[in-house]
């Protein structure tokens, strides 16, 4: 199990923060809500995966604790520069 800090999110309404957890839940791979930390598998697919990566950017809760799904199978659409959410998971290119 992996273990995901979401503390500190700043939600517009009490629906807005009802929707995290619930939108949370329907992800395959998630198992449960420990308070402010989401309990997830440690090998998600590709679209649970994408769609942590679209939860997480939208509630703007730290990203770089994602990098920790990065394997040799999803590396080449995970790791991508170009992806939206690459200096948010992995840093800053440095060239």
């Amino acid at each position: 199990m992996i273990y995901l800090d979401c503390s500190g999110v700043h939600f517009g309404s009490k629906l807005d923060e009802k929707h995290l957890f619930e939108w949370a839940m329907e992800i395959p791979g998630v198992l449960r809500w420990e308070q402010d930390t989401l309990v997830v598998r440690t090998n998600l697919s590709q679209a649970s995966l994408r769609d942590l990566l679209a939860l997480f950017s939208r509630y703007q809760i730290p990203m770089a604790q994602l990098a920790q799904f990065r394997t040799t199978r999803n590396e080449g659409w995970f790791a991508a520069p170009k992806m939206y959410w690459h200096s948010r998971v992995f840093g800053k290119l440095v060239r």
